[in-house]
């Protein structure tokens, strides 16, 4: 009967996926996938004995997990989602890992007692519960230190000392060492278990220090792959198939995630995670040579004047539109277009904000049309025929520097081609360069109207003007 409750889970899961491939259906995927978990928890309950004892620590877990979650659902800001989403996929890591080691220890307190007919050879279950430590700690860790970046409690620019790739290295290998003592004497190398603790620990804050802020929505898709394997290796040591199918299903889109995101950038993986990539301005994309030049800075009215002409308009919504929190503006400026005949469309970057999907969820917030937001492909056919382009807060996604600069770290990323619209309106809170650390020649060019100063309070005044 339990295995029936996990089919109908993993069936609400695999709907609830497909339905947040859409923004249109997104909102009810996430209710069917909630809806499926439920499933899972009651079938798992109605399904094994619970010692009396259990209960109240079972209820009062589940009382302050729903409490807790309840209250940073409501209260986060828009801007703080990628934090949030950090910090739970930190979480179930972390609960993977104390499954794992609470299983090892008690199978090796049992040792010699008779086995169930399901149960694994000790031995399988300390190399198994040695791969759920070391994946699922190093999502914690790494999690961790990723909220922290992004909650800008510490430094997003990366954090790199000599040697780091070696000594990950070594860390890597050695908890793979611990692996496979613990497969071959699980009994007289218990300790070791908790060696790979701490150097799975370590290994997922080495590893995270090293990335920057640009790179933090392909390190968010990878920490989730790895909370997924974690979870999926403590269902095979459990031979609970819900974990299974659960941890299977986060670990695979995880991983395709992490891969469509590095493609989005034109890197490869390993770039990502061990190329420090923003630790220090470069001289590509404008470097030395854009320090003399300066831009022609603009007005509120100046832009409003532009847009009077215009019968195009593409917004690119950047970080710096979420920091602001200007997305209800944003859409109200364009409401404003459209009553005046302008036809307005959104583009979104694959990589724009902290984490994958960052702006979408932003612009879903206020209420902007599905039709209206445009990928990347469909915004650069867009972009050609513009009239005007406002980029709000945005900078290395339309960065020319990855066309036309072979020097430059982000030479080959696909990117939003805003130079090709007419007028290209930039608003900034000041010329410093994006997370990759690097100029825009886009700031210089003739047809490009810099507009300082907070993007909310721009696109205010803006909006107001008649």
């Amino acid at each position: 009967m339990e295995n029936l409750y996990y089919l109908i889970t993993a069936v609400l899961f695999i709907v609830a996926l497909k339905m947040m491939t859409s923004p249109r259906t997104a909102r009810a995927g996430n209710l069917i996938a909630a809806g499926g978990m439920l499933i899972a928890i009651a079938g798992m309950f109605l399904s094994h004995t619970v010692a009396g004892g259990m209960w109240p620590w079972i209820i009062a877990g589940l009382a302050v997990g729903a409490v807790v979650g309840t209250f940073m659902a409501v209260k986060v800001k828009m801007t703080g989602m990628p934090q949030m989403v950090s910090f739970f996929n930190g979480m179930g890591g972390l609960a993977a890992g104390l499954v794992a080691i609470s299983d090892f220890m008690d199978s090796v307190a049992k040792q010699g007692q008779t086995a169930g007919a399901d149960d694994w050879p000790l031995e399988a279950k300390a190399a198994i519960a040695a791969i759920v430590v070391l994946a699922g700690f190093i999502s914690f860790s790494g999690s961790m230190v990723a909220f922290l970046k992004l909650q800008e409690w510490i430094k997003s620019r990366p954090v790199v000392f000599p040697a780091q790739r070696i000594i990950n290295l070594l860390l890597l290998a050695v908890a793979v060492i611990a692996i496979v003592v613990l497969g071959v004497s699980p009994v007289a190398h218990s300790w070791v278990l908790y060696v790979s603790i701490a150097l799975s620990l370590l290994l997922g804050v080495l590893l995270v220090i090293a990335i920057g802020g640009a790179d933090m929505p392909v390190v968010i898709s990878l920490l989730n792959s790895f909370t997924g394997l974690s979870a999926a290796a403590t269902g095979i040591l459990l031979n609970n198939y819900g974990l299974i199918i659960a941890g299977s299903l986060v670990g695979s889109s995880g991983s395709i995630l992490t891969h469509l995101m590095c493609k989005a950038m034109n890197r490869s993986l390993g770039n990502v995670v061990f190329g420090s990539f923003g630790a220090e301005v470069t001289a590509g994309g404008g470097g030395a040579a854009h320090e003399q030049r300066t831009v022609k800075r603009y007005t509120p009215q100046d832009v409003q004047m532009a847009l009077e002409n215009a019968s195009n308009v593409v917004i690119v919504p950047g970080y710096g539109l979420a920091v602001a929190q200007a997305q209800h503006i944003t859409q109200e400026l364009a409401q404003k277009l459209e009553k005046r005949g302008v036809s307005v469309k959104f583009a979104i970057h694959p990589v724009a904000g902290r984490m994958p999907g960052h702006m979408n969820v932003l612009l879903a917030e206020a209420n902007v049309p599905y039709s209206q937001l445009m990928d990347l492909e469909e915004s650069n056919s867009e972009l050609e025929r513009a009239d005007v382009a406002i980029v709000v807060g945005a900078n290395d996604v339309c960065n020319p520097a990855a066309h036309n600069d072979p020097q430059s770290p982000i030479y080959g990323m696909p990117i939003l081609d805003v130079e090709k619209a007419k007028t290209v309106v930039i608003l900034k809170r000041s010329m410093a360069p994006g997370f990759s650390g690097i100029d825009n020649d886009l700031f210089y060019r003739d047809s490009t109207m810099m507009v300082f100063g907070d993007a909310k309070a721009t696109l205010t005044a803006i909006a107001a003007l008649e």
